[in-house]
C-alpha cells in the first residue's frame, strides 16, 4: 500500500490538521457500511469490503473513521485485516459509547468502566498501540458527561489516545468537554439537506476544530432539486455535488462518506476534484432546506 501523496485523488480536496500534528486529506472514509445488514455481523461479501478499504488507501484517503459498535467489532477487524501494517500517515479514528445487542439495536454505555474496556478492545482489534483519534460516540444520559470525558483524558495521559473527539453532541457538550480535555474533532449528522447543526459547524470553524459530517448525503433521502439540477447539467451524481458542497461549506469540514463497494468509493472520492462554480454555489446557498424532522 502506497502512502497518500499530494497528487492522489483524495488530496485534491485539500488537507486539514487535527490537534496540530495530524495532517490528513479532507476526503475521508467512513467504515460503518462494511458490516452486515443493520450494522450487525460480518458483511455479505467480505472480499468486497477488504477491496474497498484497500482501494480507499490507493486513492489517497488517509483518514478512516470507524467504531467498536460497527458489527460490533467487525469494522475494526476488517480494517486491520485489510490495511495492517498501516502505511505511513494513515489515521484510524474510532469511537465508543454504544453497545450492541442485535441488528439495528443500539444501547448507551459511556461509563468509565465501559470506555476503559472499549479502548483496550479497539487497540487489540486495530493492532495499534495508540488510537490517533478516539471519539465519544454519544453522550450517555445515564452517565455524567464529565465522567466520560475525564476517562478519555486519563486514557490520553496513559498514552492510549493521541487526540479526543466528540460525536452526536450539542454546543454545550463541546464547551463542557473543552474544559476537561482538548477537543480536535466533532462528528454530527450534517448534509446540504440537513443543516440542523450549522451553528456547531460555525463554532468548530472559529476554533479550528475538524467537523466530520455523518450522513453527508442526507441518509439516502432524495437529493434536493437544485442539487439534482446541477448534477444533471454537470453529468455527475448528486453524491458528488453534495460532497463538493460540504467541502466548500467550510475548510474544517472533513467528509467521511461510507460505502461497501469500490465503484461508489471511487465516485465519492471524485468529489475531491469537483469544483462548484461561484454561480452554482450561490444558487445552492439561496436554498433553505426543510428542517430534518419535517421531511418524509
Amino acid at each position: 500500500m502506497t502512502p497518500a501523496t499530494a497528487n492522489s485523488p483524495a488530496a485534491q480536496a485539500g488537507s486539514i490538521t487535527l490537534g496540530g500534528d495530524l495532517t490528513v486529506n479532507r476526503m475521508g472514509y467512513g467504515a460503518m457500511r462494511i458490516t452486515g445488514q443493520g450494522i450487525w455481523g460480518p458483511p455479505a461479501d467480505p472480499a468486497a469490503a477488504l477491496a474497498t478499504l484497500r482501494r480507499a488507501v490507493e486513492l489517497g484517503i488517509n483518514f478512516i473513521d470507524t467504531a467498536d459498535s460497527y458489527g460490533p467489532d467487525v469494522s475494526e477487524e476488517l480494517i486491520a485485516q485489510a490495511l495492517s501494517p498501516y502505511p505511513a500517515g494513515l489515521v484510524i479514528a474510532t469511537k465508543a459509547g454504544w453497545t450492541r445487542h442485535g441488528p439495528g439495536v443500539w444501547q448507551h454505555d459511556a461509563s468509565p468502566a465501559h470506555l476503559q474496556k472499549a479502548i483496550d478492545g479497539s487497540l487489540k482489534r486495530l493492532r495499534l498501540e495508540r488510537i490517533d483519534l478516539y471519539q465519544l460516540h454519544v453522550p450517555d444520559p445515564a452517565v455524567s458527561f464529565d465522567a466520560s470525558l475525564e476517562t478519555l483524558l486519563r486514557l490520553k495521559e496513559e498514552g492510549k489516545i493521541r487526540h479526543v473527539g466528540l460525536s452526536n453532541v450539542t454546543l454545550e457538550h463541546i464547551k463542557r468537554a473543552q474544559k476537561i480535555v482538548p477537543i480536535v474533532s466533532v462528528q454530527n449528522r450534517y448534509s446540504f439537506s440537513d443543516r440542523e447543526w450549522d451553528f456547531v459547524l460555525d463554532y468548530c470553524e472559529a476554533g479550528g476544530i475538524a467537523f466530520l459530517p455523518w450522513g453527508p448525503m442526507a441518509q439516502g433521502r432524495k437529493a434536493n432539486e437544485v442539487i439534482e439540477k446541477i448534477a444533471a447539467a454537470r453529468k455527475v451524481s448528486t453524491a458528488v455535488v453534495s460532497l463538493a458542497w460540504l467541502l466548500r461549506r467550510s475548510p474544517v469540514v472533513l467528509p467521511i462518506p461510507g460505502t461497501s463497494t469500490v465503484k461508489h468509493l471511487e465516485e465519492n472520492v471524485s468529489a475531491a476534484a469537483f469544483m462548484l462554480s461561484d454561480a452554482e454555489f450561490s444558487e445552492l446557498a439561496a436554498v433553505v432546506p426543510r428542517p430534518y424532522w419535517l421531511r418524509g
